[in-house]
């Protein structure tokens, strides 16, 4: 059985879908609840619509995204992923809230420091954003690489987590995302 809730957040409407098991997907805030209902159910036979299997994560969640240090060490259910992305997902969920790691330093985790490209296909395919923390994933020099809901927003989660996204960026942020949703990216 599949659960779903919708959460509102200061920068616009996240998703959560969830087996008995755990987390199976979470969507990143969108302009709408509309928008993120359809992006969270991409694919999915409608399940049910319950808070009670994700217990205070809404509003865990909620307050990460108003810039508050949440450690999110809520079950996840990988037992659809191949192990190598399974062992990627993993790895990511060790890195801090608040600190970044590079892609060699992933592949070396899971004992495949020559594979960077492929982790970072992996975390290109990560359906739990924010739980598995892929944004906290970067270049080796610094810089930004890859994300599926654009460079912005990965700076932009980035900024959150060092305290440093004024209410203005909330707004900035929430301009962003109406830009990807109009855009048609998911």
């Amino acid at each position: 059985m599949l659960f779903h809730e919708l959460v509102p957040t200061a920068m616009g409407w996240a998703g959560l879908l969830a087996s008995e098991r755990g987390l199976l997907r979470l969507t990143l805030p969108r302009q709408s609840r509309d928008i993120a209902e359809q992006d969270l159910l991409a694919g999915v036979a409608t399940p049910m619509r319950d808070k009670a299997p994700f217990g205070d994560l809404p509003e865990r969640l909620a307050a990460y995204f108003q810039g508050e240090a949440i450690a999110f060490l809520d079950s996840v259910d990988l037992s659809e992923a191949a192990p190598f992305k399974r062992a990627v997902w993993e790895a990511a969920r060790k890195v801090p809230y608040g600190e970044v790691r590079s892609y060699s330093w992933l592949a070396a985790e899971i004992g495949k420091p020559q594979a960077r490209r492929a982790v970072g296909q992996a975390l290109g395919a990560n359906p739990i954003p924010i739980i598995i923390p892929c944004h906290r994933i970067i270049g080796a020099k610094g810089d930004l690489r890859g994300f599926r809901d654009g460079l912005e927003t990965k700076g932009l989660l980035l900024e959150l987590e060092r305290g440093s996204v004024s209410e203005q960026e909330l707004r900035l942020a929430k301009a962003v995302l109406r830009h990807h949703d109009a855009a048609g990216h998911s």
